[in-house]
């Protein structure tokens, strides 16, 4: 075949490879290269890699790529591209160092996806590497090169050195600014990310969504809302990360005028059918605010629904005391074939505890273990405890929290005393405030709580020793002394060293016991 005719076939296929309709053929095209007998052309196998790493296929790119014999600068830049895309990021790297080891000098093309790859695996070292290449060749110049820069030295939360790149930068576009914000509010300075947000000539979509999310992020839902009304005074429309972002901010701040606009909006917009993830924060929201009803028609309007779905509607009922209708709505998750995950069990548990289907939920408990591998957590564990020891089954309670696989925390030894205390069973109340003071030795409360539990039981000279250890707690210079000796120093009158507000007490209780 003549050169002018391989020519013709050569931009017949990049046609194929760059057109809608036809660049996700891949097989097709692969085979129409192979045909004509191009299957070494870099030029060609540069662009098919390049479509292969947009589509996510690095897999087959990479059967291409080795059995091409004399891969050039461009074959390798498509693959060091596509890798640090879709991963494994590392496959960049080793790229890079088998190019060199061809004798094959990189290009201002090579370094962009390199430092990406170097973001994506948070490897600062490897990072730091790259960037003194790019300094001894002379590339950092290049905008791109730059970009990447910064991307790396944020993603690895070294805002120093990302803001002297960022200050030396002669021309600043709306992405590096983003990523300095994201940067600065990742590492905990929102408020050097608000200045810099406010310093932004142009600002994108991006740039409010990463800001509004950090005052979220931050506990300031006040100036989220207010920089979202903001947003839209300047004419942005928000997008599907906007809504799901300030959606729970109205929640917290029980703002339902905005999220019932929130809620129209998507509609106009079509974000409620097209993102699953609008729908979840819209049921999310509603339940937050106790508009039950609202929640209940968002979840039975959405065109798709996943997981997250079901668990949003079934936390929220058992939120809003609703705890039958939750149980009910698990019931209908699970003939529906939707697989439930460890975060529909806590819900479905908490529905069980408003209610106190003790036996409906020992079923479930057992059924998460034996029909769904769900290896229980300590909120599953806790949601246990807690709905046993509200119905009174303090022993079944406590050999829950003994046999456990994993060390129970001082949540899950509180709710048992807290049940405890309620039904009268002192002996259990005082085994689980002991377990307490294991846990939180520090936490001088669970001394008075313990030494409560004896004035109740008539356990006088253990109040005395108890209090006498809230003592050794109050004074760190003494701490190498012995117990005994603080007593036999001290002498102490109770009501003279705790004050009279928490001896008098027991001190009355202790004379009418007499």
């Amino acid at each position: 075949m003549s050169r002018s005719c391989l020519e013709v076939v050569e931009r017949g296929i990049l046609r194929l490879l760059h057109g809608r309709k036809t660049r996700t053929q891949l097989a097709q095209i692969h085979a129409h290269f192979l045909r004509h007998h191009l299957h070494q052309s870099n030029q060609i196998l540069a662009h098919f890699v390049s479509i292969c790493g947009a589509l996510d296929k690095m897999e087959y790119a990479n059967l291409v790529f080795r059995q091409t014999q004399n891969p050039n600068i461009f074959l390798f830049n498509s693959m060091i591209k596509g890798y640090s895309l879709c991963g494994p990021s590392e496959e960049s790297l080793h790229l890079f160092s088998v190019m060199r080891n061809c004798g094959i000098w990189p290009n201002e093309f090579t370094f962009a996806p390199l430092l990406k790859s170097c973001s994506n695996l948070f490897d600062l070292k490897m990072g730091q590497g790259v960037h003194a290449e790019i300094l001894a060749l002379g590339f950092e110049c290049f905008s791109s090169i730059r970009i990447g820069i910064i991307e790396l030295y944020t993603s690895c939360e070294r805002m120093e050195e990302a803001k002297k790149v960022f200050d030396a930068m002669p021309h600043r576009d709306v992405i590096v600014w983003n990523l300095m914000i994201r940067g600065f509010c990742k590492t905990g300075d929102v408020e050097m990310g608000l200045c810099l947000f406010r310093q932004m000539r142009e600002r994108s979509i991006v740039s409010w969504n990463s800001m509004i999310s950090s005052l979220a992020q931050s506990s300031r839902d006040g100036e989220a809302l207010d920089l979202f009304c903001e947003m839209r005074d300047d004419g942005f429309e928000p997008d599907e990360a906007t809504v799901v972002t300030i959606l729970p901010v109205c929640a917290r701040l029980g703002a339902a005028d905005v999220g019932e606009w929130i809620h129209s909006y998507s509609k106009s917009k079509g974000l409620y059918w097209n993102a699953i993830s609008v729908g979840n924060a819209l049921v999310d929201f509603y339940c937050k605010c106790g508009i039950l009803e609202t929640a209940f028609d968002v979840f039975k309007d959405m065109p798709q629904k996943n997981m997250v779905s079901w668990n949003a509607l079934i936390s929220g009922l058992a939120f809003n005391g609703k705890g039958e209708e939750g149980v009910d709505l698990f019931e209908e998750m699970i003939d529906k074939g939707v697989k439930p995950n460890d975060a529909t069990f806590v819900a479905v548990f908490s529905c069980c505890v408003h209610l106190g289907l003790v036996q409906r939920g020992r079923d479930l408990f057992a059924s998460m273990i034996s029909n769904h591998q769900i290896k229980p957590k300590l909120a599953h564990y806790g949601c246990m405890v807690d709905l046993l020891g509200r119905s009174g089954c303090l022993k079944e309670a406590h050999s829950l929290i003994s046999t456990m696989p994993v060390k129970p925390n001082a949540a899950l030894w509180g709710a048992l005393l807290s049940a405890c205390r309620t039904h009268g069973d002192m002996e259990l109340a005082e085994c689980a405030v002991k377990e307490l003071i294991n846990l939180e030795p520090w936490n001088s409360g669970n001394y008075v709580l313990l030494s409560n539990i004896y004035a109740e039981r008539g356990k006088w000279d253990d109040v005395e020793k108890e209090m006498s250890l809230k003592i050794f707690s109050y004074f760190p210079r003494i701490v190498s002394w012995s117990k005994d000796r603080i007593r036999k120093s001290f002498h102490f009158d109770l009501g003279r060293y705790f004050g009279l507000e928490i001896m008098a007490p027991f001190q009355r209780q202790r004379e009418s016991q007499a």
